[in-house]
């Protein structure tokens, strides 16, 4: 077995270029690879990745403040059929500060909505909460009612 037929390692870390060794290097001569004259074939040059030749950056040209900041959106929590027939007994009367109060919606809830979702099969008195109309036939069907 001689050197030359010895196979190739697979990870093998293969050596780089050697730059700027003079014309029998295979790489150029005197430009080294750099091309000719410019701001990157001289040496010490690092640039940032988002410069752009002395313009005025991209970044720097975006308008800064966009859109709007809505402070006192009101956000509807949803409440769903089936975790109402879950947390209430028959009769129980159901308010928006009955819900917090069993932490089934957030302390800051503002607007709250009774949905469909599931299946309901207890008489349950609701009070001032929105629902949805199919929530509504749900509710009325299994001997609730809505004031």
């Amino acid at each position: 077995m001689y050197l030359e037929n010895i196979p190739l390692r697979k990870n093998r870390i293969k050596k780089g270029k050697r730059i700027g060794r003079g014309y029998g290097s295979g790489v150029g001569g005197h430009t080294v690879g750099r091309g000719a004259k410019g701001q990157k074939s001289r040496s010490g040059h690092k640039s940032l990745k988002f410069f752009e030749g002395g313009n005025v950056p991209f970044f720097r040209r975006m308008p800064k403040y966009k859109g709007f900041n809505r402070k006192f959106k009101e956000e509807t929590q949803v409440v769903n059929v089936d975790i109402l027939s879950e947390n209430f007994k028959d009769g129980d009367v159901i308010t928006i500060a009955i819900l917090k109060e069993r932490t089934l919606i957030k302390q800051s809830a503002q607007n709250v909505k009774i949905l469909a979702k599931g299946e309901i099969n207890k008489k349950l008195v609701i009070e001032g909460i929105n629902m949805s109309p199919s929530a509504r036939e749900k509710i009325e069907k299994a001997g609730g009612t809505i004031k």
